[in-house]
């Protein structure tokens, strides 16, 4: 018996409106996931993995046409176009809803609508919000049941007034000419029709946890944000949490999962996983920030995850995960470039053709036998260092807040910002540089603020107004900082060894928070000093050491000057403060006698 009336009445609507053969309520139970994936199997969506080697795992196919979210035939769509921004593609939510319903017309006949109740976050929780998606994808409702909590218990949190997300997801025929993301807002609605991909089908992720919940943040006081959330444990028990930002190909999933360096362990240091994605923060009664992550589930990229990158997350993948578009051995194992062991002598890769180490296209080029963005859903509950207090309802409390790019030269490894205002600053110009292996030019730098240029859901000057505004509203807020592991010396080599290492720059970084740890002012923030960094056993040379630190006033002008061109970008929204704190950087760097390099002493 469903005893929100609203809830009935708009899942009737949406089955009259795509006509399913059949409507099934998920309820959350293990009985059900093992029919599922009964019901997956025959029907070809998956196929069961060797139950020996890789129990309870599955693997999907994807076409070839949908195997990434697709930015853009995303919209946001307001009443007011300015509302949604520059940043952001814009549609009336009239035009969205009558383009996105000739598509759904009719589109699940002969299929089955399968209705999800999900709650981002702990059921019980002050930070959850509810959603419930429709699908006709059993792949999608796999899922849906590793990434988010579903079911009854939903359903009872919900009761008969509750409020829900509106979630409205079909594959149609997956024809990339008929495919939309849609966002409303104003209506608390996804609809999302003609794609299958994770990015664009499960909604409860990057749709309502960040460009949803990014308007009901502003709304109602708190942040939604693309962050991992990790907490560090010192050898007398004492646990410090820190949230962290970082553009695609930064290593964020690898710092959520980090095993600190031998010499570290040996102190006492661990660390513990509570999000690799997604957090949700809010002012806590003591006056500090916490933050939940809204996730169950992890959806990673498995290109590039081993037992060096990331140890945690191949031991999370063992058993209980979805992989998507990776080579299928013949043996029913998986495998993919970057992973751990030699690839299989004979296998079928992602697009379904005969595969076998060493095949060329007609230009040469190897073939690759896992999609670059080919992915694993696993249960969160399955990763080794995964924090008792990952579903605390009240969330954990946040010392320090990292934001960081990929910048060859110029950002230093590390720096604390001056203020809360200055750290807003510091997000809001985060930078990554085009590598050989993306498209554009090298080494062009890509503006992505706070990490969230492709998932804030509104006007982006309005969301760094409201990172300031939320400064006003934490009587004792965490510190802000950068990182960069991957600036490079003279002979393009990294100049920092990365992984398990950055837990060092942590240490300093909390060693910052707590009023300790030596630093230099510099124009652009507090760097520290050589020796506040432990580096106890690696081996780093002191011009090294040197290069990593050093700001160089001519540089950063150079910088400031594109922080000025694009923010003049996003048009006359943009808070005064950050054109303030622009004009400040500039007179800190002209304050610098002779435009030298600013070294911290020794």
């Amino acid at each position: 018996m469903i005893k929100n009336l609203q809830l009935q009445k708009w899942v009737e609507e949406m089955a009259g409106m795509c006509h399913p053969d059949r409507v099934v309520w998920l309820d959350g139970s293990l009985a059900e996931r093992q029919r599922l994936e009964d019901e997956a199997v025959t029907g070809g969506d998956l196929v069961r993995l060797n139950a020996q080697k890789l129990p309870g795992c599955f693997f999907h196919r994807s076409q070839s046409n949908d195997v990434a979210r697709t930015e853009h035939l995303t919209f946001i769509c307001t009443r007011n176009k300015d509302d949604a921004g520059p940043t952001n593609n814009w549609m009336s939510p009239a035009e969205g809803y009558r383009r996105a319903a000739e598509i759904f017309k009719d589109s699940m006949k002969g299929r089955t609508m399968y209705v999800i109740p999900f709650s981002m976050g702990p059921v019980a929780s002050p930070f959850s919000k509810i959603g419930v998606q429709l699908t006709d994808s059993v792949y999608v409702a796999l899922n849906m049941r590793i990434m988010t909590r579903v079911g009854s218990a939903v359903l009872e949190k919900l009761g008969a007034d509750g409020a829900f997300t509106r979630c409205l997801h079909g594959k149609a025929q997956l024809d990339p000419e008929k495919r939309l993301i849609l966002h409303f807002p104003e209506d608390n609605a996804v609809w999302s029709v003609g794609s299958g991909y994770g990015g664009n089908a499960l909604l409860g992720k990057k749709c309502l946890s960040l460009r949803i919940a990014g308007w009901l943040a502003r709304q109602e006081g708190w942040l939604a944000e693309h962050m991992l959330i990790t907490g560090i444990e010192h050898k007398d028990g004492r646990i410090e949490y820190v949230a962290a930002a970082f553009p695609s190909a930064c290593g964020k999933t690898n710092l959520a999962m980090l095993i600190p360096p031998e010499i570290l362990k040996a102190k006492g240091v661990r660390y513990w996983t509570v999000g690799d994605d997604i957090a949700w923060l809010r002012v806590g009664p003591d006056g500090r920030l916490w933050a939940v992550n809204p996730e169950a589930g992890f959806f990673g990229v498995a290109p590039g995850t081993n037992s060096k990158t990331n140890q945690n997350a191949i031991a999370t993948i063992q058993r209980n995960t979805i992989f998507t578009n990776v080579l299928l051995g013949d043996d029913l194992t998986v495998w993919w470039e970057g992973g751990d062991g030699a690839p299989p002598a004979h296998g079928t890769d992602w697009q379904g053709r005969p595969w076998q180490p060493g095949r060329k296209d007609e230009k040469g080029a190897p073939i690759l036998g896992a999609h670059p963005n080919s992915r694993f859903t696993a249960p969160a509950s399955q990763c080794p260092c995964l924090s008792p207090r990952w579903e605390d309802p009240q969330g954990v409390p946040i010392s320090a807040i990292v934001f960081g790019g990929r910048r060859a030269r110029v950002a230093p490894l590390v720096y604390e910002a001056f203020d809360w205002a200055h750290g807003v600053y510091v997000g809001a110009t985060v930078a990554s540089e085009r590598t050989a292996a993306q498209v554009g030019k090298q080494g062009e730098v890509r503006r992505d603020p706070m990490a969230m240029l492709p998932f804030c859901g509104y006007h982006i000057a309005d969301y760094f107004a409201h990172w300031l505004e939320m400064g006003k509203k934490i009587p004792h807020p965490p510190k802000i900082f950068h990182v960069n592991w991957f600036r490079t010396g003279e002979d393009g080599r990294f100049l920092w060894p990365g992984y398990g290492e950055n837990a060092r720059v942590l240490e300093w970084i909390l060693e910052r928070c707590r009023g300790e740890g030596q630093a230099k002012s510099t124009p652009i923030g507090y760097v520290p000093t050589p020796e506040a960094l432990d580096l106890e056993g690696l081996d780093l040379s002191a011009s090294a050491l040197e290069e990593l630190l050093a700001v160089r006033p001519h540089e950063w002008e150079k910088e400031a000057a594109d922080h000025k061109t694009f923010f003049e970008s996003l048009g006359p929204k943009l808070p005064l403060e950050l054109r303030g704190q622009q004009e400040a950087l500039v007179g800190r760097l002209g304050g610098v006698a002779g435009g030298g390099t600013c070294r911290p002493s020794r």
